[in-house]
């Protein structure tokens, strides 16, 4: 295993940031001078495998399916697999994943992962902690009835401040109301949206071209052409959509919504997804985001746009990322559906 710096025709593992794991002696060399028994010598028939822990920053060789040792990893930058032979008219086969490993890798993976998961179970939490992040999730998206329910079944009472340190979630703000306007958007009624938030909220409509206004007037768009009333689209394209041509923010959405117009089947081409519930949600969501925002208790208005939950998990994912970056770029791309979908099927 070595570097990009490392020089083709030197002898592998003999210079630095390269090592090796030597079939004539049983040896690992670890650069110039650097050598100590680390396994049982090989020879042909044998299958050797190399692998790097980035979990633990372990560097290992395996033998014929059987894992031989770990050692460090350290070796910077990215690490390319090397392999030498002694004597001419030499051969051997490579297997880069193609084919299944000797070495049960998978399995090495599973029980890495456990390993972590161990020290991970053994960290302190408050008792109710997982209760009071659920919770939240449900009070920042006004999921008033879900909320409900969730606290009838729970044997967890509501987190008090000398219990957690967290308090009531500010999430609590205006929740008869979002409830009602999410409500009033996933059934398509814009119109009675806009009445209420008038009513309720006003400064959230008070710019005209903000990106709630625009989202809340694409929206209403949008229902007319799912109601397959193009007349009445055009018409309040004209009336409410056009203020918003100028505004380069808005163009993407904007041309994607009146394109409907061009398809006798809206619904089946290429920007179909705009008539489907997701956009609904998307429009509610970004309303409940902005009710929030006017809490006069919210020091940062930003941080209501995603639930404590929401949060855990995009720092979840940039640490992994920085994570991998500080490997070099190397290893599995961290994916949070995948791992989420993993974790589910563990026993």
């Amino acid at each position: 295993i070595c570097c990009n710096s490392y020089t083709v025709h030197a002898k592998k593992s003999w210079e630095s940031q390269s090592c090796g794991y030597h079939g004539d002696d049983g040896y690992l060399y670890r650069g110039p001078g650097k050598s100590e028994s680390f396994g049982p010598k090989f020879t042909s028939g044998d299958i050797i495998g190399a692998g790097i822990n980035y979990i633990e920053q372990l560097l290992f060789f395996t033998k014929n399916g059987s894992l031989i040792g770990a050692f460090p990893k350290d070796i910077k930058g990215p690490l390319y697999p090397t392999i030498a032979v002694h004597s001419q008219d030499e051969e051997l086969t490579v297997n880069f994943g193609k084919e299944q490993f000797c070495f049960d890798i998978e399995g090495y993976i599973l029980e890495q992962k456990m390993t972590q998961q161990s020290i991970s179970d053994k960290l302190y939490l408050q008792p109710d902690i997982s209760h009071w992040i659920v919770r939240s999730y449900l009070l920042h998206y006004g999921y008033q009835d879900t909320l409900s329910s969730f606290d009838a079944a729970s044997e967890t009472d509501p987190p008090a401040n000398h219990q957690t340190g967290y308090g009531e979630p500010p999430e609590m703000y205006g929740l008869s109301h979002r409830k009602m306007l999410r409500q009033l958007i996933i059934n398509g009624d814009i119109d009675s949206a806009f009445k209420r938030l008038e009513e309720w909220y006003p400064q959230v409509l008070k710019d005209e071209i903000s990106v709630i206004c625009f989202l809340l007037h694409s929206q209403r768009f949008i229902e007319y052409i799912r109601a397959e009333q193009l007349e009445g689209a055009v018409k309040y394209a004209r009336a409410n959509l056009a203020n918003f041509l100028a505004h380069k923010a808005f163009e993407g959405l904007l041309k994607e919504s009146v394109a409907l117009l061009a398809y006798e089947k809206p619904s089946e081409s290429c920007i179909g997804y705009l008539l489907e519930s997701p956009q609904r949600e998307f429009v509610a969501d970004a309303v409940n985001a902005a009710i929030l925002s006017t809490n006069p208790k919210m020091k940062d208005p930003e941080s209501c746009l995603y639930s404590c939950l929401e949060k855990l998990l995009r720092q979840l994912t940039v640490c992994s990322s920085e994570l991998r970056a500080f490997n070099s770029d190397q290893g599995d791309v961290f994916l949070l559906h995948k791992e989420i979908y993993e974790r589910s099927r563990r026993p």
